[in-house]
C-alpha cells in the first residue's frame, strides 16, 4: 500500500505539469500512468505551439498559451533541458479570396486587441519562408508561434517532478477507485494499492472511463488526429506552417451538435473541411497532420485522410509533392462538447479535481493548465480566469 497526499491519474503533459507544480510546492505526489510518460497524445503530436500573444485583456485561451510558453522556455533556458524549444514564428496560408477577406478582418480585430499578427502578401511570406506557395492570396504571420519536441518536454517536466520528490508509477492501469468514508481515496491497479487525500483526474481522452469509477459522467469525447512524416535533405522550413481553411469554415459552421463537439473535420463520417498544421524538426524530418475525427478509441490512420492532408500541405509547400511519406500515426485528443477545457474542483466529490478537455491545444496549453490547477489546490481559491472551465458546468452523477 502506497499512501500519499496527492494522486494524479495520467502521465501526459497536463498531468505531469500538475504534479510538477504541486511537488515543487512541497506536496507528496504520486502519478499513475497505465503505459508510459507521454505515451499517448502528449508524445505523438506535431510539436507546434500556436499562439498570438496575450492581448490587452487576456482570456482563458491566451492565459493558457502565454503561460505555457513561459514555463516551456524556462525549462530550456533556466534548467538546461534540451527540449528543442524554438520561438520560430508561424505562417498560416490563405487559399481563397473569401478567406482573405475573413483574414483581413480577423487580423485587424486581433491587432486592435493587442495580439501579435500581421497579414502578409505571398511575396512577403516567401521572403520569410522560401518554400511557401507564392500563388496563394496571402498568409497570416504570427511571430509568437513556437515549436518543441513534445516527448522531450513532458519527460523534462517528469524529471523535475521527481527531483522535487514526486513518484511516477508507469505500467499501472487503474482497476478501481472508491472513497474510504470521507478521509481518503483508495485505488487499485493490477499490481499496486494506493491511498490519497487529493485525487486529480488528468487522463485525457480516457477521463470519462475514470469518472465512471467514481459514478461521475465526465463528458470527454476522444477525437482522432492523424499525422504523417517525410524525410528531405532539400526542403528547409523555419516556421510552423498551417492553413486558414478550417478556421474560416468553423467560424460559420462550428459543427457542434448534441452528440458532437465543435471544430471537427468530419461530421457523421463525412469530411466537411480540411485542417492543416506542421513543421520541420531539428533532425530534418517534416511532420504534418490535421484531421479531427470521432472514431471512438481507434488511433489507426486512414489512407484517405493522410492523402487529403498531404495534398493540402503541397498546396502550401509545393516541394512536398516530390517526396514520399515515410511513416504515419494517430493519437486521441480529449474534446469537450463546448470546446472549453475542464479545470478545477469537482463539487460532487470531496477533494476531487480534474484537468482535461484541452482538445487540440494540449501541447500549447497543458503546462499552464497544470499550474493553474495546482494554484487552485494550493490556495483553495478559484480564479476568475477559470470560471468558463468550471467542472460544475458539465460533470454530473451517473444515472444507474
Amino acid at each position: 500500500m502506497v499512501s500519499t497526499q496527492v494522486v494524479v491519474i495520467g502521465g501526459g503533459l497536463t498531468g505531469i505539469s500538475t504534479a510538477y507544480h504541486l511537488a515543487r510546492n512541497g506536496y507528496n505526489v504520486v502519478v499513475l500512468e497505465r503505459r508510459g510518460v507521454a505515451s499517448e497524445a502528449s508524445g505523438v503530436n506535431a510539436g507546434s505551439i500556436g499562439s498570438i500573444g496575450c492581448g490587452l485583456k487576456p482570456d482563458l485561451t491566451s492565459t493558457l498559451q502565454t503561460g505555457s510558453m513561459r514555463i516551456i522556455s524556462q525549462l530550456q533556458s533556466d534548467y538546461g533541458f534540451d527540449i528543442e524549444f524554438r520561438q520560430c514564428g508561424g505562417l498560416q496560408a490563405i487559399h481563397t479570396l473569401n478567406e482573405y477577406d475573413f483574414a483581413k478582418k480577423r487580423v485587424s480585430k486581433l491587432k486592435n486587441n493587442g495580439y501579435s499578427l500581421e497579414l502578409l502578401s505571398s511575396r512577403e511570406a516567401k521572403e520569410l519562408e522560401p518554400e511557401v506557395n507564392i500563388e496563394l492570396p496571402g498568409y497570416i504571420y504570427s511571430p509568437v508561434h513556437a515549436q518543441v519536441n513534445p516527448q522531450k518536454l513532458t519527460l523534462a517536466l517528469a524529471a523535475k517532478s521527481v527531483e522535487y520528490g514526486a513518484i511516477i508509477l508507469t505500467g499501472e492501469e487503474l482497476r478501481s477507485i472508491y472513497l474510504n468514508g470521507t478521509d481518503s481515496y483508495q485505488m487499485e491497479t493490477q499490481r499496486s494499492k494506493i491511498s490519497c487525500e487529493i485525487l486529480i483526474i488528468a487522463a485525457g481522452a480516457w477521463s470519462k472511463s475514470i469518472g465512471r469509477m467514481l459514478s461521475l459522467n465526465i463528458p470527454i469525447i476522444p477525437i482522432r488526429g492523424q499525422m504523417w512524416a517525410m524525410k528531405s535533405s532539400t526542403i528547409h522550413l523555419s516556421h510552423v506552417i498551417s492553413s486558414l481553411e478550417s478556421y474560416y469554415h468553423w467560424h460559420t459552421h462550428p459543427g457542434n451538435t448534441t452528440i458532437s463537439p465543435p471544430n471537427l473535420t468530419h461530421i457523421e463520417g463525412a469530411r466537411v473541411t480540411r485542417h492543416l498544421y506542421g513543421r520541420q524538426t531539428r533532425s530534418g524530418e517534416i511532420i504534418f497532420g490535421g484531421d479531427r475525427q470521432s472514431a471512438e478509441f481507434n488511433k489507426t490512420p486512414e489512407d484517405s485522410g493522410i492523402k487529403a492532408n498531404k495534398h493540402h500541405a503541397t498546396q502550401v509547400i509545393p516541394a512536398l509533392k516530390d517526396h514520399r511519406i515515410s511513416r504515419t500515426w494517430g493519437g486521441l485528443m480529449p474534446f469537450t462538447m463546448d470546446g472549453i477545457p475542464i479545470i478545477g474542483k469537482v463539487a460532487q466529490s470531496k477533494n476531487l479535481y480534474i484537468n482535461t478537455g484541452l482538445g487540440p491545444n494540449g501541447l500549447a496549453q497543458g503546462t499552464m493548465a497544470g499550474k493553474l490547477l495546482s494554484d487552485v489546490i494550493l490556495t483553495d481559491q478559484y480564479p476568475k480566469i477559470l470560471s468558463s472551465a468550471s467542472p460544475d458546468r458539465c460533470i454530473t452523477p451517473v444515472n444507474n
